[in-house]
């Protein structure tokens, strides 16, 4: 199977800590490099990554908090000082339009490439970018200010050619693709093989789901049902909950009960509070309710399986 990867390039909260940057991950898949959120920092930590900057397709951010917003435009100038031309897609909601472009006249006027916005609709669930390998949807979130998640998912590929019956058969190459799209083979003798003698099934769809910030949301599991890898924001334990309440936030528990009612396969948690200095606490819990949960480090890179 080609690729799938999200790169964990910032996964505290809106107050900085020594420990931890804002919000962003870059999402590899099938050759396509995008970014979900670009906190303070997040142009350092691309480097970082090792993602060559010209291979990055489109930044999706969630909403307009600072902790998950302040650094695109400094991520557009490195680009430009890279010599990026290409353009550079932005999918965020329609506020941060014109702000955008106050700070592209006041800070690139003379920008090498084009950026090009895509207003995003909060409070439905659309696909807004596809391409011929993968979808990406917008899923409703419930915070403070217009908010949504954004789930990545991979188009179905085609079966794999069985080599040792096309060898038997000896079937040209130039019938390969007929036979991927499901057509039957007839040999010189006449006799029919049936196409499922000389294929294997194709790899299995893959997807990633990725959810900040949001409050616990008992209806989410419903947009993401059978992800392959949850990202969840757990910017507290259980014992603050009455703060994730106040602030529209999740604890870890809810992001585990949201992975365990979307069949998930793997869950990966985030955005955490700066008063805590040990995130374990925050893992046992989310364990104690979905054991295939791990804590989100800066400059971890995770395998959508």
């Amino acid at each position: 199977m080609e690729p799938f990867k999200v790169y964990v390039l910032g996964c505290g909260s809106a107050k900085p800590t020594t420990r931890h940057f804002a919000s962003s991950q870059v999402v590899e898949v099938r050759g396509r490099v995008f970014m979900v959120d670009c906190g303070e920092g997040t142009q350092i930590q691309l480097r970082r990554a090792k993602v060559r900057f010209t291979r990055l397709r489109a930044v999706f951010i969630t909403h307009l908090h600072g902790d998950h917003c302040f650094g695109l435009i400094g991520l557009i100038c490195s680009f430009a000082l890279s010599g990026r031309m290409v353009p550079l897609h932005v999918y965020a909601p329609q506020a941060l339009k014109k702000l955008l472009d106050d700070m592209l006249a006041m800070f690139a006027p003379d920008l090498s490439f084009e950026v090009i916005f895509h207003p995003v609709d909060t409070t439905a669930s659309q696909v807004i970018y596809e391409d011929s390998a993968v979808t990406v949807t917008t899923l409703p979130l419930k915070h403070r200010i217009p908010c949504c998640g954004y789930l990545f998912k991979e188009k179905p590929t085609l079966p794999h050619i069985r080599r040792d019956m096309v060898d038997f058969y000896h079937i040209p190459v130039t019938k390969m693709m007929d036979i991927k799209n499901g057509a039957d083979w007839t040999d010189e003798d006449g006799n029919v093989v049936a196409n499922e003698r000389l294929v294997t099934p194709p790899d299995p769809i893959r997807s990633f789901a990725y959810c900040s910030d949001t409050r616990y949301m008992p209806a989410l599991h419903q947009f993401i049902e059978g992800v392959s890898l949850l990202y969840h924001e757990s910017t507290y334990d259980e014992r603050h909950k009455d703060l994730a309440e106040a602030y529209c936030h999740s604890t870890a528990a809810e992001a585990a009960t949201v992975a365990l009612q979307a069949k998930a396969h793997q869950l990966l948690i985030g955005h955490y509070s700066s008063r805590y200095e040990d995130e374990s606490v925050l893992l046992q819990e989310a364990q104690s309710i979905f054991p295939q949960t791990t804590l989100a480090q800066e400059g971890m890179v995770v395998d959508v399986l």
